[in-house]
């Protein structure tokens, strides 16, 4: 091609580290998904000095040179750490990697993006049809792994902030639910939020709604586990929301910009809620141009990756889906559906998320 003339050199090199750096990323995520799976984080963590791969191999009953090819891919990635002895190389985690590698209980670890990992780069397999039909894929095609993947995702975070910052931010709502009252988890997932809040208020009724099997699945192992009796999980196709104004608050997290139809989704909601009743949007913070979200968001590539293989899909897994996607609900577009499905108040809460914008939202 006659444009090849006209290539610099030196531009040629730095595009082409830019694009093979992209791969060394999917490839470490991968070796990621790996550490996790095989418990190798988790093993290092566990151990207070600086290991060999010998004895971490040995640890978890592995092969030593794969695990010597497999931290060596994790330490010239700078997530694990190295120390060269004369005993031969040791390694480790910092505090801040166990953190998000290795413990759960922590609202920054990190690893349910990379459980699901698989499942949602499986997705290419599929997409290019969705990109000739416009139909995606919903949650469901990622598998059951695609459903602990987003538990292991949010639970940290909730576990810690749901019951002491988030519901403490509803103006009367704690005082109201330790009295009794229903409330309605839309989107519930593995059910997590609704099985803490039954737990947190048991003179209340909580009903989980998802539509995604295999989360409900997962919700019904969790109420039985936990031996929580004032929690039910439903699918909203079977057994919708009330339309009586009977509910006294509605939780969406992260879940409205994943719908295909989530004005109608709004508006059922506004019908299930009493007059004085809340509803608690949670969503991804998003700005209103692309210009903005590629100025400000320095995960937006990221994001709208993920979106085309999970929540773009998933909102357009129908013909005439909404199709927002990830970063496809900013609080411009927010405020205006919900007006449009009969609210008058929303009022964004003042609570400090990395990723989640907090809405709180009355009739």
């Amino acid at each position: 091609m006659s444009n090849h003339q006209s290539v610099d050199p030196d531009k040629l090199k730095m595009f082409s580290f830019l694009v093979f750096s992209k791969l060394e990323g999917a490839v470490t995520s991968g070796m990621i998904h790996l550490g996790d799976r095989l418990g190798l984080y988790r093993k290092m963590s566990e151990i207070t000095s600086p290991v060999s791969v010998e004895q971490l191999a040995g640890s978890l009953s592995l092969h030593p040179r794969w695990v010597q090819e497999w931290i060596h891919n994790q330490a010239a990635a700078r997530i694990i750490e190295v120390e060269y002895t004369a005993e031969g190389e040791r390694y480790s985690l910092s505090p801040e990697a166990v953190v998000v590698l290795a413990d759960e209980s922590h609202p920054a670890f990190g690893m349910g993006m990379f459980h699901r990992l698989p499942q949602t780069m499986n997705s290419l397999q599929v997409l290019p049809e969705s990109f000739r039909t416009g139909i995606g894929h919903d949650y469901d095609s990622h598998g059951p792994d695609g459903a602990v993947g987003i538990e292991r995702s949010f639970e940290p975070w909730s576990r810690t902030h749901l019951l002491p910052t988030v519901l403490p931010a509803l103006d009367g709502i704690v005082e109201r639910l330790q009295h009794g009252g229903n409330v309605a988890d839309i989107g519930c997932g593995a059910g997590g939020a609704a099985v803490r809040m039954a737990s947190a208020f048991p003179r209340c009724n909580v009903v989980g709604y998802d539509i995604s099997r295999f989360a409900l699945a997962r919700a019904e192992e969790r109420r039985t586990s936990e031996g929580v009796s004032n929690v039910q999980f439903r699918d909203p196709r079977v057994a919708p929301l009330p339309e009586d104004g009977s509910i006294d608050l509605v939780t969406a997290f992260d879940c409205v910009h994943d719908m295909t139809h989530p004005q109608e989704v709004m508006e059922a909601i506004r019908r299930s809620l009493k007059p004085d009743g809340v509803w608690l949007l949670v969503d991804i913070k998003a700005l209103d141009t692309f210009e903005e979200t590629m100025r400000r968001n320095p995960m937006a590539s990221l994001m709208y990756g993920i979106s085309v293989m999970s929540c773009m899909s998933s909102a357009m897994s129908v013909a005439g889906g909404a199709g927002l996607g990830t970063l496809g609900l900013p609080e411009s577009l927010a405020r205006r559906m919900s007006h449009e499905a009969g609210f008058s108040r929303f009022r964004r809460l003042d609570i400090e998320h990395s990723l989640n914008a907090f809405y709180e939202i009355r009739p």
